[in-house]
C-alpha cells in the first residue's frame, strides 16, 4: 500500500527571546507588517494551516487572528517550539521558519514545498555556500521528527542542524543565497532593510 504524504502546516518560531537584537525580532516591521504576521501569511498560501510558535506570557499580545502554538518547554533551543508544535499534531508535517529572515519571500519557499521529499527525515534550504541545512528553513516530516525526539534523549547537543546532518535531509539550494539571511543584531537589521529598499527600486 503506498503511503500518503502528510500535510503540510506552516510554523513561525516567534517564542525567541531576541537578545542579541534587543527588541522582539518577530515584531520588527520589513515589508509594512511585524516579520512574524508576513511570514505567516506567505506560509499561508502554501501550507494547509499556520501556526505561530510563542511563549506563554506572549499570548495575550498576539492578535486573536493568528493561531498559536505555545511552547511546552519539553527541549532547549528551537527545537522547543518546533517539537511542541509536533506533539499537537504528530501526523502533519512542519514547514518551520524563524522570524528572523527579513529577505525570504513566497518564491523560494514554493521552491521549498515543490522539492519536498515526504520520504526523507526532512527537506532543508541550504546556502550554495556552506552546503549545510538550515534547520529553520526547513520541512520536518513527522518520521523526522520522532527521530529528533529519541536523538534527543540520547545526546548531548540539541542543536537542530547537528540532527539533520546525521540524518536523511534532502537539502535544497535556492537561486541566490541571500533568501536565507538571517538579522539577528541591528546592524544586520539595517542591512536587510537597504537591501529591501534596493529590490523595491527605493
Amino acid at each position: 500500500m503506498e503511503r500518503t504524504t502528510p500535510k503540510l502546516y506552516g510554523l513561525v518560531l516567534a517564542g525567541g527571546k531576541s537578545t542579541r537584537m534587543g527588541s522582539d525580532k518577530g515584531l520588527i516591521t520589513y515589508h509594512d507588517v511585524p516579520q512574524q504576521e508576513y511570514l505567516y501569511q506567505l506560509l499561508d498560501q502554501l501550507c494547509d494551516t499556520v501556526f505561530l510558535s510563542i511563549r506563554e506570557e506572549q499570548e495575550s499580545t498576539v492578535d486573536k487572528a493568528y493561531r498559536t502554538i505555545v511552547d511546552r518547554n519539553e527541549y532547549r533551543g528551537p527545537f522547543n517550539g518546533i517539537l511542541s508544535a509536533y506533539a499537537s499534531h504528530p501526523d502533519v508535517a512542519w514547514l518551520v521558519l524563524a522570524c528572523d529572515l527579513p529577505l525570504l519571500d513566497l518564491e523560494s519557499i514554493k521552491q521549498l514545498v515543490e522539492q519536498r521529499d515526504p520520504n526523507a527525515s526532512a527537506t532543508s534550504f541550504a546556502t550554495n555556500q556552506t552546503k549545510l541545512p538550515e534547520p529553520l528553513i526547513t520541512i520536518w516530516e513527522p518520521e523526522g521528527l520522532q527521530k529528533a525526539i529519541t536523538h534527543l534523549e540520547t545526546s548531548e547537543s540539541s542543536c537542530p542542524r547537528k540532527f539533520l546532518l546525521n540524518t536523511d535531509t534532502k537539502l535544497v539550494f535556492p537561486e541566490h543565497d541571500e533568501v536565507l539571511y538571517n538579522a539577528n543584531s541591528l546592524s544586520e537589521y539595517e542591512f536587510a532593510k537597504s537591501k529591501i529598499a534596493l529590490n523595491h527600486g527605493e
